[in-house]
C-alpha cells in the first residue's frame, strides 16, 4: 500500500475532497506527478472504463476543474414531498402541484461513480459541484448507489438485466 491516510480522513464522515487532497499531496511530496486524479468510489458497481476514459477526455478538453458523472431523476424533484413522524404530507414546491409533469424542468443528480479533477482543484478543495465541473450523462439503469440491503438487492435486479439483455443480443 503506498500510503495511509491519517486518522481524521479514514472514517465514515471524512469528505471525498479531503481524501483526495491528501492522495494528491502525498503522490507530489514523494517524487511523482500527477496532472489529473480520479477518485472512484467502490459503492458504483456498473461503472465502465469508457466512461471512466470519457470523464478524463471532458476535464483535458473544457480544462474543468472537475467532471463526473450524473443521470436524470426519474420523476420531477418539483413534485417532492415531505412525510413527517406523524405520517402527514406537505410539498416542498406547493407552487407546482398544478404543473403538468411534462412542463417541469427535468433535473439531475450526481451518479456517484467517479470524480475526475486536476490535481490543482483537489488541493485547492474546490466544490465539486460548480461551472468548473462538467457532466458524464449515465442511462439510469447504469446508475445504482450501494448503501443498503435494498440498493444491493436493486443491483443485483439490474445486473441480471443487463445480463440478460447482453446475452438476447449475442444470440440476434
Amino acid at each position: 500500500m503506498p500510503f495511509m491516510r491519517p486518522e481524521e480522513l479514514a472514517n465514515d464522515y471524512a469528505g471525498t475532497i479531503p481524501v483526495i487532497r491528501h492522495a494528491t499531496e502525498w503522490i507530489a511530496s514523494n517524487g511523482s506527478k500527477a496532472e489529473y486524479v480520479c477518485c472512484i468510489y467502490a459503492t458504483a458497481p456498473f461503472i465502465l472504463p469508457e466512461d471512466i476514459l470519457k470523464g478524463l477526455e471532458t476535464l483535458k478538453e473544457h480544462n474543468a476543474d472537475y467532471a463526473f458523472t450524473v443521470t436524470r431523476y426519474p420523476y420531477p424533484i418539483q413534485r417532492a414531498i415531505k412525510v413527517s413522524d406523524e405520517q402527514r404530507i406537505s410539498m416542498f414546491s406547493p407552487d407546482m402541484f398544478n404543473v403538468r409533469s411534462q412542463d417541469l424542468e427535468e433535473s439531475w443528480h450526481d451518479a456517484g461513480q467517479f470524480y475526475w479533477g486536476s490535481s490543482q482543484a483537489w488541493i485547492d478543495e474546490k466544490p465539486i459541484f460548480s461551472t468548473k465541473s462538467y457532466s458524464i450523462e449515465l442511462l439510469r439503469e447504469r446508475v445504482q448507489d450501494i448503501d443498503t440491503p435494498e440498493d444491493w438487492r436493486v443491483a443485483e435486479w439490474l445486473f441480471k438485466a443487463m445480463e440478460f439483455k447482453n446475452e438476447c443480443l449475442s444470440a440476434s
